[in-house]
């Protein structure tokens, strides 16, 4: 039998979403800063990880953490009123964390990510309409594309 135990002793699992933002083009950049700031801020004092992805007024973000925390989590975003149509992808454990030196990654519109949308089928940056299965394909691509300052 093997256990999977991190830093706190836990097991891990990951959670991903996507919203749309309800940001004016003036505020996006405030609210952009703000979100990271929050979240990194969060992420280390509970040992989440993850990446935030943001394109075309959508966010995508992978979280990575303990059920619990990804829970708090997860309530927080769905009282966040700088998000709207919020979809979560499924909550799953994982055995290795793909963003272990990351409070939170941050990475901007990319044409990688394009393309590979494209390749889903998928015109625009539209996460909610991809599989569980794309959606780690994604999270993957994410992982080796530098951070950006927001």
């Amino acid at each position: 039998m093997v256990f999977l135990f991190f830093s706190r002793g836990y097991l891990v699992f990951k959670l991903s979403y996507t919203s749309k933002t309800t940001s004016s083009k003036e505020q996006l950049l405030i609210d952009l800063r703000n979100i990271l700031s929050e979240a990194r801020n969060f992420n280390v004092l509970h040992d989440v990880t993850g990446v935030l992805y943001f394109a075309d007024g959508t966010f995508f973000q992978y979280l990575e953490g303990e059920k619990d925390d990804l829970f708090i989590l997860k309530e927080k975003l769905e009282k966040d009123l700088r998000h709207t149509e919020l979809q979560f992808f499924e909550m799953q454990e994982i055995e290795v964390r793909k963003f272990s030196d990351w409070a939170m990654k941050y990475v901007s519109k990319q044409s990688m990510i394009q393309q590979y949308l494209l390749s889903c089928n998928v015109l625009g940056f539209h996460p909610e309409q991809l599989s569980q299965q794309q959606v780690n394909e994604l999270v993957d691509l994410l992982v080796f594309i530098e951070d950006h300052a927001a």
